[in-house]
């Protein structure tokens, strides 16, 4: 018998498939407990930043009524950043419900909307590290060093020392995991995951009647390598440190 079930869980279901299928570089994925709504997420520090060897684990969890309300994306490492929350909540405008809010100095169109994915999500992330909004900081004093550190070009050591340390703190946690973190860009853009036994959902527990690969379920067919091209791009090369 056919079991009734969320939208959201078909196109959970089918975000998931397709990230192990086509991976966005940088990054790897696995459910916390098969749990299709709550994701583990660890991102490796791109070649040639700051965040280079770095790995950082983070938590992603999704509402009943995804894709029409956003996420969450939260680091469970220590994440010095101006548009990252002490306790590691990321501040960027796709994940802001999309609703009106002229106070907020976003446009609507910046907000979530329903056409967004997990893809343009790690995406967003990703960049955000490299160049942060210092106009709306959610931690002003990591905001203040960071455009002392980039208008010094690299000269006022603090801010740098301090995401330095964060990265090789996070070195503890690829040992205990197993996990060998990308260093050069060959090796950040090979597609790697996570060792782990729920590495993947079990799809026998979806309803059968749900075809995760539905016509209906529009996603960008090209390869991640291509979508991450910043760092996977040979002819663009790999962002440098200021």
């Amino acid at each position: 018998m056919a079991i009734n079930m969320p939208s959201s869980t078909k196109i959970l279901g089918a975000e998931l498939a397709k990230m192990h299928e086509q991976p966005v570089e940088g990054f790897a994925i696995r459910l916390v407990d098969s749990n299709l709504y709550d994701w583990h997420v660890a991102l490796f520090g791109p070649p040639n930043t700051l965040y280079q060897g770095g790995y950082f684990k983070a938590h992603m969890k999704f509402p009943m009524d995804y894709p029409y309300s956003p996420p969450s994306f939260r680091f469970l490492s220590k994440m010095w950043h101006p548009n990252i929350y002490e306790n590691g909540e990321v501040c960027i405008s796709i994940l802001h419900p999309p609703v009106d809010d002229p106070q907020s100095g976003e446009l609507p169109s910046e907000r979530w909307n329903p056409t967004q994915n997990v893809r343009t999500i790690l995406l967003s992330v990703i960049s955000l590290l490299n160049e942060p909004n210092t106009f709306s900081p959610a931690n002003v004093d990591a905001s203040v060093q960071y455009r002392k550190w980039k208008d010094s070009k690299g000269k006022e050591k603090e801010y740098e020392a301090i995401v330095r340390k964060q990265v090789r703190d996070t070195s503890k946690d690829a040992e205990k995991d197993g996990v060998k973190v990308p260093t050069t860009l060959a090796e950040y853009c090979i597609k790697t995951r996570l060792p782990s036994k729920d590495s993947s959902v079990n799809m026998d527990d979806i309803d059968e009647d749900y075809n995760i690969y539905d016509d209906d379920y529009d996603e960008d067919e090209s390869d991640s390598c291509d979508d991450n091209e910043d760092y996977c791009d040979d002819d663009s090369g790999a962002h440098e440190d200021s």
